[in-house]
């Protein structure tokens, strides 16, 4: 059994910045593809930025050049740190991690922190 849970949401202030973490546990032999999704306002979650485990990253469009992710494979931990925030970024941020635990690659969700950006 595996588990992945965030940390680090909270209220910020418009430009302000935050630092989201999230770390997997549990039965764990290694750890694929790590990343941050936010609820949004369609019926499926909105990509944010992901990384492999080699550290190679991605990120959606709208958050490039403001967040950053990262990771550190010896914690199990992946990071998203978010600068210039705006109002829109406003939402429930989720961490993702493809884990092998056994013989079985599991897809671990977090259950989401919130993050609103307001004054």
């Amino acid at each position: 059994q595996v588990q992945v849970a965030e940390s680090g949401g909270g209220l910020v202030q418009p430009g302000g910045s935050l630092n989201l973490s999230c770390t997997a546990s549990g039965s764990i032999v290694r750890i694929n593809n790590m990343g941050w999704y936010r609820r949004g306002s369609g019926k499926q979650r909105d990509w944010v930025a992901l990384i492999s485990s080699d550290g190679l990253t991605n990120h959606a469009d709208s958050v490039k050049g403001r967040f950053t992710i990262s990771r550190d494979n010896a914690k199990n931990t992946v990071y998203l740190q978010m600068n210039s925030l705006k109002p829109e970024d406003t939402d429930v941020y989720y961490c993702y991690a493809n884990i092998l635990s056994g013989p079985t690659w599991i897809n671990a969700w977090g259950p989401g922190t919130q993050v609103p950006v307001s004054s």
